[in-house]
Parts: structure tokens; sequence; C-alpha cells
């Protein structure tokens, strides 16, 4: 369920984890070998009371468990896939516990950030025992950079998409060091700052195409436009080469100082190197700050509560939409429409106990009709998690392990993968 297009850009202590045994999913070490059925507890929180549920384990690897949790028993008629109340569903939870894991959570997107892959292929390629597909992405609304993610993209200490000004933004926050995982809504500013004439240049966007004022879009020369349009900062990892086009655009070395500058946009970057575009009127502003010296790019991002996020290495971060729960309470508003309908959902989210879960429910399918934004949020509850997050779902939503096997069953005809921007992955330690 990816967003059409980039339609919100205008512009944290550890969470708490998972008693898996209280909610009637067994934590079976990895030495078990084999899967072993789960006796409930007790049953999500979704459909009639009383419907048949099974749960079953495997072990993945010591500390990682993945779960198997089917509620309902006969298939949905298919036009009442969105208004059953006999289900079936179908959730499948990946529970890591760090304290005994032997790997890292982070995140992956895959050979550069504006093209998709499957999941499967990103778990395949990162090396990881497994993982789930994770942020919105513009998908069809760009095809030339399909991947570029719609919010918060942050990789290994890099800002590398800037998070949305909605505040239905959701966003999981992950150190990898330390296995720590949080959520909530985060917050930026990004500048460029000549050493030399002391000019400041406000950044609007990181990786993402500028827009040409439609006023000035005939306007070969973007300087000559009095429209205000983009600013934006581009580094190595967006693609093989920058977006072309009218405008402005300025490459700087590692240090910031100026390689080049070009009054079309469109160039390719070597390592080390970062460029900066404008449209509209801002080119002349652009290219009055990388006037006469070297730049110093500053980028600070910050909590919702305005607490310092240190960009620092093992720091990773992915985009959903909608916080589910918060310190334990379902949190997501009420709302109407398709966004809000049944469909297939990917949840992240942390348990009081220090443990991490990334689940798949599948939907919009007979075998399992998926869930409303409420819903999901009652499973979260009801699966330990004190802190969660709906991640982009509908035909994105997969899990996927190590050897390739997808573990859900994508709403895609045929239960094909759509490829997806990113994704969040467990990697074994090496």
């Amino acid at each position: 369920m990816t967003t059409s297009a980039r339609v919100f850009k205008t512009a944290l202590a550890a969470g708490a984890a998972f008693g898996v045994l209280a909610t009637g999913i067994s934590t079976a070490d990895a030495t078990s070998g084999g899967d072993q059925t789960a006796v409930a507890v007790q049953g999500l929180p979704i459909g009639d009371a009383g419907l048949v549920e099974t749960r079953t384990d495997r072990a993945v690897a010591r500390g990682v468990t993945l779960t198997r949790i089917v509620r309902g028993t006969d298939p949905a008629p298919a036009d009442q896939i969105n208004t059953t109340t006999r289900g079936p569903w179908v959730v499948n939870v990946l529970t890591i516990d760090p304290r005994r894991a032997e790997g890292h959570l982070r995140t992956t997107y895959g050979p550069d950030l504006a093209g998709v892959e499957k999941t499967s292929d990103l778990v395949k390629s990162s090396g990881a025992l497994a993982g789930v597909n994770a942020s919105f992405f513009t998908f069809t609304a760009n095809p030339t950079y399909p991947g570029d993610p719609v919010g918060v993209g942050i990789s290994d200490g890099k800002l590398l998409s800037e998070p949305l000004t909605d505040p239905t933004e959701a966003n999981l926050v992950i150190d990898a060091k330390s296995n720590k995982v949080v959520t909530g809504h985060l917050r930026w500013t990004g500048s460029v700052h000549n050493r030399f004439t002391t000019a400041d240049l406000p950044l609007e966007f990181i990786n993402h195409p500028p827009v040409v004022p439609t006023a000035c879009a005939t306007l070969p020369d973007q300087t000559a436009c009095t429209v205000p349009g983009d600013v934006v900062r581009f580094t190595p990892e967006f693609a093989a080469g920058t977006p072309s086009g009218a405008g402005v655009e300025v490459v700087l070395d590692r240090r910031g100082c100026v390689v080049r500058t070009a009054t079309t946009r469109g160039t390719t970057l070597t390592a080390g190197q970062t460029s900066l575009q404008a449209t509209g009127q801002d080119t002349v502003a652009l290219l009055k700050v990388a006037a006469k010296g070297c730049l110093r790019t500053d980028l600070a991002v910050s909590d919702e509560n305005g607490r310092k996020v240190p960009l620092r290495h093992g720091l990773y971060g992915v985009t959903g939409r909608y916080q589910l729960t918060k310190n334990g309470e379902i949190v997501v508003p009420g709302g109407t429409g398709s966004f809000f309908d049944r469909n297939p959902r990917t949840i992240a989210g942390t348990t009081r106990d220090g443990k991490i879960v990334l689940a798949t429910i599948d939907g919009r399918q007979t075998t399992s009709v998926g869930t409303t934004m409420a819903e999901t949020a009652a499973v979260a509850k009801a699966l330990g998690l004190t802190d969660a997050i709906n991640l982009d779902g509908g035909g994105s939503t997969a899990m996927a392990l190590q050897d390739g096997t997808v573990v859900n069953h994508p709403s895609n005809t045929g239960g094909a993968e759509r490829a997806v921007g990113d994704a969040v992955v467990f990697v074994p330690n090496r």
C-alpha cells in the first residue's frame, strides 16, 4: 500500500519490549530444531469471540522466533472480505530477543536508494536471517526513481531522506549496535553555509527530485524564474546519476568545496562527492551561496520531544504511517477511506521486556482478510507491543527468510512479491 506520490512532503530513549509467553506465543530455543505448536493463552482481539485460533512456532536462530497465527477456519466470501467478523486472519510474527540473539537489526535499501527490489532479495543480499518490507515509497508516482522514500531514511548514520512535516508519519529508529528500537515522529533541519561569505541556504529535501515551478516550466534558464523552487541535497547512495532537467547543480567534494557548477541538472557523483540542485528562483540563491569557497552542510534530527538524535554510525531509520501503540496504549486515530479499511499490514515495534517484533498480516484474500487500522492496532497491543508503528502494507507486505522463502502470502496476483524501496532485516554476526 504505497503512497501514490510524495504528497506529504511539506517541509529517544530505547523502546520497551515484549513478553511473549504472556500472549501465548511460546519461545522455542533455536536448538530445538523443528516447529512447535503453542497453546494460545489469549486470542487476538479481532472478529467474533471464540474463533478457533492456532499458533505455531519456528526457531529461526538463537533468540529469533517465527510464530504463525491463524484465526478463523473457513474462507471468507469474496464479497465480505472487508466486513466479515469470522475472518480468517493469518499473522506472521518475527520476535527478536536482543539478549539472546547473535546479530543486529538494521535496514537495507539494496544497490541504491531510488531503485526497488523484492523483500526476499533484500534479505538475501544483506545476508540477513529474516526481514520485512519497510518504508512507504513513491512507487508508480515516479517510475524513474520508484524507491524514493516518502519520509525519513537513515542508513548507518547518514540521513538519506528527510522526515515529513505531516504528523501522520511514524518512524522506526534502530541502534544496530545495541539493538534498541524507538518509534515516534522525527523532525529535521538542513542548510548549507558558505564559510567565506557567511551566506546560508535552507535545504528542502534530501535525495528527492526537485520540481520545476509550473510557471517556469518552459524556461531553460531557471535563474530567470521569479517563483520559488526546490533546493535538494544528493548523495551517491541515491542512484547512478542525479536527476536531470532544468535548473542548477553544484557538485561538492568530501570537504564541501565546489568541484563544478552547471546550469542544467544531472551528473554522476563519485565516492565522497555530494551535489546541490535548485530549481526556480532558488537557483539564484544556490549560485550565490556556492560562490567563493567551500560549503558546510548542517543536518540535524530530533525526536518529537525536541531531543537531538545523533546521526552516528549504526543508526538506521525507516518511515511508516501512523503510530499504532504508545506506552502500551492504542493511539491510532479513527478514519475512513481505503487506507483505514482492511488491508495487508506490516507492523514493527517493541515490547515491555526488551524484545523487537516485526509482523505481517495477510489481507485482501479469502484466506486472510486483512485488518483495518483499528484492528491493526488491536493486534499490535495483543502481541504485547508497547510501542508500534504501521509500515507500508497492501501489496508491499512481505516477510522473507535468508533462503529466499517468503513466509506470508502477498496480496498481489498469484501471491507475487512487489518490489519495494527498503526492508528491516536481522543480520547474524559474522
